[in-house]
Formats: structure tokens, sequence, C-alpha cells
């Protein structure tokens, strides 16, 4: 399956011939904000303003808040870069490594802190080198498997300063920690005017695949789909199986450690381990990996058709990009011969300590990130 940079998204393969046309949404928070401004003039009036001189001044100012500051993290002490051969490396080497590449995929742990720190910088660094005039000026896009397709209006509308912070935040569904985590980096890409994609299948989708399986979806809306990779969507590959039992079955004896110590602590409530496991031994499971998969290289594909010459920075959890599987299969599928480099980042305990064995498959580049120090136990 391929796409086409022709009227539309165009999208080609077996069983599928059909435009998407440009995202257009209806606000429904319209109502509430309408009501929020015609209370808004009422209080001018009485302060002695007037509709006509506010209307006279043109668009107020936008004022944007100063970028959030993320810790500072030193290549060496909280890090370090290696290449597929364990060489020592560097951020800025990975980006240039990327010039002529059409994606950078960034593969993080979503508590790590340091990583999300590293993040902000190679996007900036992408700005510098890629998006710069001064160099290849070439348009970056930010792709994020943090927000969900359904969002992308909101998103829009908070990049053209349309809502506020608040109301995008409200309305958008971010995930947790996100003023830590992702904030920096997407008011980064605000800064500098670049689109952002938000690139994931919507959670209740996902969990339909879970609970009815993928043809499930054949039974929504065109609306509902239009959020949605073309479906059928691409199932998983046997290399990508394979990633997935290993997971699943280091889940598993994770789950067993904690039950254990659950029960030896003599914890009541075990029902997040519960449901942990029935996940884990659900058949449908691996087809939820494999929608968020296609999803994210659906939407990077559909940002290099609409930005055509541009560079796409998609962040998202290691396992999507690990390997070469996962994103890096669905992006091949859905535009054949697009150029990338991937980037996996995990935390250790010691930063020197790459491994042919354990790392060197794992991606272009894998960046080692320190492991916080454990917090002793409080004292009562």
């Amino acid at each position: 399956m391929e796409l086409r940079p022709d009227e539309g998204t165009k999208l080609q393969g077996p069983g599928f011939a059909r435009t998407l046309p440009r995202a257009t949404f209806a606000r429904s928070h319209e109502p509430q904000e309408l009501e929020m401004l015609h209370r808004a003039v009422l209080a001018l009036s009485f302060l002695g303003f007037g509709v006509a001189s506010l209307a006279g001044q043109g668009p107020l100012p936008v004022e944007h808040p100063p970028l959030p500051e993320q810790p500072v993290v030193v290549d060496g002490v909280d890090y370090r870069v290696f290449d597929r051969q364990g060489n020592r490396s560097s951020l800025l080497a990975i980006v240039m490594a990327s010039l002529g590449d059409d994606v950078l995929l960034i593969g993080e742990e979503h508590d790590d802190m340091v990583g999300h720190a590293i993040q902000t910088q190679l996007l900036q660094a992408v700005f510098d080198e890629i998006g710069g005039a001064a160099v290849a000026g070439r348009r970056v896009v930010l792709s994020l498997e943090m927000f969900e397709r359904d969002v992308q209006y909101v998103v829009d509308e908070y990049l053209a300063d349309e809502i506020s912070e608040d109301h995008f935040l409200r309305s958008s569904r971010p995930w947790d920690d996100y003023a830590a985590r992702y904030r920096p980096a997407v008011e980064a890409a605000k800064a500098h005017s670049a689109p952002i994609v938000a690139a994931n299948a919507p959670r209740r989708y996902v969990s339909r695949v879970t609970s009815q399986g993928p043809e499930s979806l054949l039974l929504l809306s065109a609306q509902a789909r239009a959020y949605l990779p073309p479906l059928p969507y691409p199932g998983p590959s046997d290399t990508y199986r394979e990633q997935w039992e290993g997971l699943m079955t280091a889940a598993m004896l994770g789950m067993s450690e904690s039950a254990d110590s659950a029960a030896a602590e003599a914890e009541p409530d075990s029902t997040e381990v519960e449901e942990a496991r029935d996940y884990t031994i659900n058949p449908n499971a691996i087809y939820s990996q494999a929608l968020w998969d296609a999803s994210m290289g659906h939407a990077i594909s559909e940002a290099l058709v609409r930005h055509l010459g541009g560079f796409v920075v998609h962040f998202a959890g290691s396992f999507h990009v690990e390997k070469g599987t996962g994103i890096l299969e669905r992006i091949e599928d859905y535009r054949p011969g697009t150029r990338s480099t991937s980037v996996v980042m995990t935390k250790v305990d010691d930063i020197e300590g790459w491994s042919a064995d354990e790392h060197a498959a794992l991606a272009d580049f894998v960046i080692l990130t320190l492991k916080p120090a454990e917090q002793p136990p409080a004292s009562n």
C-alpha cells in the first residue's frame, strides 16, 4: 500500500482505493465558547469599553509562556550514545547521519526523564541542522505517539494560537506528566512554527481490538474509521511476533514476581496485576499493538506526502522502533523507499556498558541513559 501526493491522501492497495479529504471538524465546544465571549463583552461594556473600540485595535497580541526547562543532561555523565557497531557517538552525529533521510524515529522508555531531555535536544538539533534556512531548510514535522488522531484539530488550533494551552490540555488527553516529559518538545515545535502530528490510534478503538479482534473495526462508522489506518491494517510479521512473545514472557515473569511480593506483604488488591496478566495472554493483544504501529506508520507517511521534501521526527515507545519492525515495517508498507534513521534509548546502571548481543540489533543508534538512583524509603 502506497501513499501518493495527489488530490488528497490517496490510499492504494488491495481492497482499498479511497481518498481521504483534508480533515475538517466541527467544534463541539463552540456554544460554550460563544457564551463565554458574550459574557466577556458584557463585562467590558460595564467597564466602559465598546465592541467597536476593540475591533479597531486589530488582533490582540499573543503572549507565549517561556519554554519549559528540563534537566540539563551531559554526554558521558547522564548518557552515552553508541552506533550500531558499538562506537561512541553523539547527538549531533545522529542528526548528521539523518541529513539524507525522511524520518528520525526516537524510541523512548516513557518514564526516562534523561531520555525526554535528550529528545528535546535532538529535536532542536534537527531544527538547526535540517530545518535551518542556512542549511537544508527542510520543513520539520514533529510526530507523536502521545496524542491520538482524533485530537489533531485540537493540536492544530493550539499551534495556530486559536485556543489557550489550558483548553488544549483539557481537550487533547495528554499523557501523564505531560508538562515534564513532552511539553518542552511541543513548545519547541510551536516556537519554530512546525506542524505536530497526533499519530496514535484512539485508545477506545485499540481496546475494541483487544476485546473483539481487529475485524471489529470494520463495523465502525466512517467517521471513526477516519481516525484509523486503512482497514484491514497489516498484522504482525513473524519477526515482530518473536519480539512480542519475548516481551510477554518477560512481562509474565515480572507479574509473577509482583504477585508473589504482594502476597508476601499481604496486600489485598492485585487488580492491576490480574488485568495485566489477562492482557498478556489475550491472543488479540498483539493486534492491538500492531494497530498502534500501523496508525503511527500511516500518520508519518501521510505527513511526508502532505509536506513534500519535509523531515519527520517521531517519538514513540522503544518497542515500536526496535529491530526494524513495528513502525518501520508499516512505513515501508505505506510509503515504500522511505529513508529512516532509528534511535532507541534504554535506562541502564552503567552507561559505558554497551553490549553487542544486547544492543547492536536495536537501532542505528542506541543511547544508554543512567537510571536514577533509588531513593531510600522515608523514615517514619
